[in-house]
């Protein structure tokens, strides 16, 4: 992936990219979205049927209550970049298959060094067990701080977890409070 030195010319790759079976079943590749210089990168796990549709991560119902978060923190979703672990939709909104995940990580793991972000925020379980650790617990690690070749990256509960059980919101609320005032970040936002 190193022969991609910009992020429009990785994304005119991904678009093509026929690496497993998910995209037998997509109507758009969901590449990312965002600042491509930006100090946060939000990994979700894949995208839903709203994101096939439009080829953008996190604008269903997901995405509005991420937007909500990032407005409460004074983040702006355009100065942040949005991906996914897989950038096709599975079937019916199923977890990715590990096979899938590794077809699609060259792209995410190009897109992190293009970004350069100085935090990494993994939206859901999915997410964090492929970046942080593969026995990742969402419930009792959540909020937590890990390192990834030297980037501070932390995971969160996923937005569509919390429209299942929003009890949860204010577990998320506590992350985001993390995450906004990292050393990391300071002065930058």
């Amino acid at each position: 992936m190193k022969q991609y030195e910009t992020m429009e010319a990785l994304r005119s790759a991904c678009l093509n990219c026929r690496a497993c079976g998910l995209c037998e079943g997509r109507t758009h590749v969901v590449f990312g979205v965002g600042d491509p210089t930006a100090d946060i990168l939000f990994v979700g796990e894949g995208p839903g049927a709203q994101e096939d549709l439009q080829g953008i991560p996190f604008v269903g119902r997901a995405g509005q209550l991420l937007d909500l978060y990032l407005k409460a923190f004074e983040i702006e979703r355009d100065r942040v970049y949005i991906a996914n672990i897989v950038k096709c939709r599975p079937p019916k909104n199923r977890d990715p298959r590990p096979e899938e995940e590794t077809a699609c990580m060259p792209w995410l793991e190009r897109q992190i060094e293009l970004i350069e972000p100085r935090v990494i925020v993994c939206l859901g379980r999915i997410a964090a067990m492929k970046l942080i650790k593969p026995d990742f617990r969402i419930m009792k690690e959540h909020g937590l701080w890990f390192e990834r070749n030297g980037i501070p990256i932390t995971a969160t509960l996923h937005p569509a977890a919390l429209l299942r059980d929003p009890s949860k919101k204010p577990l998320t609320f506590e992350d985001f409070k993390s995450i906004r005032s990292h050393p990391a970040l300071a002065g930058r936002l």
